[in-house]
């Protein structure tokens, strides 16, 4: 089965609504930019229980995720210590993490013109922000050097966009090039007036039983501003096999004697 690509969205400030979640259309646009596609998403709030849950299903899946936020050391940031948990293995200090976190303070002493005190408690604190689950990988970041971390083919990035982002892009390009396709598929679709979904779920079926690699979607709109009432009724995926399920598609609406409207073609 081929691994889809999953995103975990963690932070009470999405599910509040006193931020708005840029992450997913981000992903979406980076993956379209590869021929890829997000398969799932998945949103949860500060709570380490449900945040444990989230990433054991994660992990579980075989899929590729990137979960953004709550990679932190503030007492509300709570992933990295939940990704341990859902492992079952221990947290431990990541070396490389150590040496990028203590360049940050460096950097930051020097920009503040002060002297850089590594046994300080606060800087002892931001450590914290390289505590890994035990054999995860780091992910560099490119705006202010904490890291972001790996497990397998689960990516930790933090919830900051300007970070998260070429983080993300980053880990496409280094680990999932041959995946990669050479362009955006396609999906072909009509407009079908005046049928109910249920009458038309046998045709669906039958299509994606003929055509392995071809998803069958349906749109129903009941206030279009051009349709009005309508269905748009399409095929999606396998380029080789697109063409021959949306001619069936569309014998066997005539068979149904569905009014058709316009016939639709546009990147999936």
């Amino acid at each position: 089965m081929t691994r889809a690509f999953g995103l975990i969205v963690v932070g009470d400030e999405i599910l509040s609504g006193k931020r708005a979640d840029k992450h997913m259309p981000k992903v979406i646009e980076l993956l379209a930019a590869r021929g890829l596609q997000l398969g799932w998403a998945e949103y949860v709030g500060d709570e380490p229980t449900r945040i444990t849950a989230a990433l054991g299903r994660a992990f579980a899946s075989g899929d590729i995720v990137f979960s953004t936020g709550g990679i932190g050391a503030t007492p509300d940031d709570h992933t990295r210590q939940c990704a341990a948990k859902a492992l079952r293995l221990p947290l431990e200090l990541h070396p490389e993490a150590e040496l990028l976190i203590r360049e940050r303070m460096q950097d930051t002493a020097r920009e503040q013109g002060i002297a850089y005190e590594p046994d300080r408690p606060d800087n002892i604190h931001r450590l914290n922000m390289g505590v890994f689950p035990k054999g995860a990988t780091i992910i560099r970041n490119p705006y202010n050097k904490i890291p972001g971390f790996s497990v397998d083919h689960v990516h930790f990035v933090p919830g900051f966009p300007v970070m998260a982002w070429p983080m993300i892009e980053s880990v496409l390009d280094s680990r999932y090039a041959h995946l990669f396709t050479s362009g955006q598929g396609t999906e072909k679709s009509v407009i079908v007036f005046g049928a109910m979904e249920a009458t038309l779920t046998p045709l669906m079926e039958a299509i994606e039983a003929a055509h392995p690699g071809i998803k069958v979607f349906s749109l129903p709109s009941v206030d279009h501003p051009e349709y009005g009432r309508h269905i748009e009724l399409g095929v999606k995926g396998d380029a080789a096999r697109l063409d021959a399920a949306y001619a069936q598609l569309i014998e066997g609406l005539h068979a149904y004697d569905a009014r058709l409207g316009p016939e639709l073609v546009r990147p999936s």
